[in-house]
């Protein structure tokens, strides 16, 4: 059995992850403190073009953060203010957030068994509501949704579709990543991401020249040239030690992080399957694994979370207060029912440490903590 003495597991291990990227990061500083040049200059643009090609995109617009990324990608797409927007109630609330601070008006729909955006229901929602401008689904725990249906819903009820993949880098799905089913898509290089950078920022992402153009404009002050300020935009850059940090040390190795994070959702899936921690799985194509979602059927998520904990592992909540029932939120949005299955995730989510530098000896203590936290 284990005892609090053992060594924690973590949720995430910046301290490996910089062992692992040091030489190639200190490299990259050194480049970039020689070269003078701090905001906007070539290491960003440099890395745009990698990540682009990486992702599978035209264009990539890197921005202070996820959020901003999102917003910027609303309103550089022309989702008008004050319009309504679709979305999910199961979600970081920068979602919400990015909708009220492009103008517009959430209206949160339920979601399916994965945690995300329930379709059909969006599809529904699309039929009797033709004031509905946009749609923002999250690729949430990094299990991607169906390109195609998302495809569909914008082409057949004319609406623009803005995906959140701040979870998803590296996610697949009929041959596609995620982000390329609408207009554009926002992603996330908070730390903890699959992809994360040594503090925050963004990527918008876009095959749309000049959607990825008004991007560039809205993220440096709404300018069009130098001092010629076209629209009111937003101090939203990704800066230059950022970019050349993530070039050089993080890109590179993502590959190798997504593959550790898949060896050990297998692990876990194998091992969990008959538990009382059933594994909260994509409805299909491959997950980027950023989180490792569970619910917990017999045990409420907070008493197993302390259960884990003096077992010495670390487990997180993926996200036990619905964004509607946030109080920033209180009368800016809709829901278009009681969200009953978003609700009941969210009471019985609980999130297992997935971080790609866990060695296997973790994980199998992990597995241990949670068969004896079941008992």
């Amino acid at each position: 059995m284990l005892g609090s003495s053992a060594p924690a597991v973590p949720a995430n291990d910046f301290v490996r992850q910089w062992e692992e990227i040091r030489a190639d990061a200190i490299d990259a500083v050194d480049r970039v403190g020689h070269s003078g040049w701090l905001v906007l200059g070539s290491e960003v643009r440099e890395f745009e073009q990698a990540f682009a090609q990486w992702w599978g995109v035209e264009h990539a617009v890197g921005v202070a953060s996820g959020l901003d990324a999102l917003e910027i990608a609303l309103r550089s797409a022309g989702v008008p203010h004050g319009s309504r927007v679709l979305t999910t109630p199961l979600t970081a609330f920068a979602t919400t957030l990015a909708v009220l601070r492009a103008g517009a008006i959430p209206v949160w729909c339920d979601v399916e068994e994965t945690g995300s955006l329930d379709l059909d229901r969006v599809e529904r929602a699309l039929q009797r509501d033709r004031s509905i401008r946009a749609v923002l689904p999250v690729h949430l725990y990094g299990h991607p949704l169906d390109p195609a249906r998302l495809q569909a819903l914008a082409a057949e009820h004319g609406v623009t579709v803005i995906e959140d993949c701040a979870q998803s880098a590296g996610a697949t799905r009929a041959g596609l990543p995620t982000g390329t089913a609408g207009a554009a898509a926002a992603t996330s290089l908070y730390p903890t991401k699959n992809l994360g950078a040594m503090g925050d920022g963004g990527v918008l992402l876009t095959d749309d020249e000049q959607l990825a153009a008004q991007a560039r404009r809205l993220r440096d002050y709404g300018q069009q040239a130098r001092y010629e300020h076209v629209e009111i935009g937003l101090n939203s850059r990704l800066d230059e030690l950022h970019a050349a940090i993530l070039r050089s040390a993080m890109l590179p190795r993502l590959n190798g992080w997504l593959k550790r994070r898949r060896e050990i959702a297998r692990r876990y899936d194998s091992a969990l399957a008959e538990s009382a921690l059933q594994p909260i799985a994509p409805s299909g194509g491959d997950s980027a694994h950023h989180l490792y979602p569970v619910r917990s059927t017999a045990t409420p998520a907070p008493q197993m979370i302390e259960a884990l904990s003096r077992a010495g592992v670390s487990a997180g909540r993926h996200y036990p207060r619905l964004c509607p029932d946030q109080p920033a939120a209180s009368g800016l949005g809709e829901s278009l029912d009681e969200l009953a299955l978003a609700r009941q995730i969210a009471d019985r989510e609980l999130s297992l440490p997935i971080n790609p530098q866990l060695r296997d000896d973790e994980v199998e203590r992990v597995i241990e903590a949670c068969l004896e936290a079941c008992e």
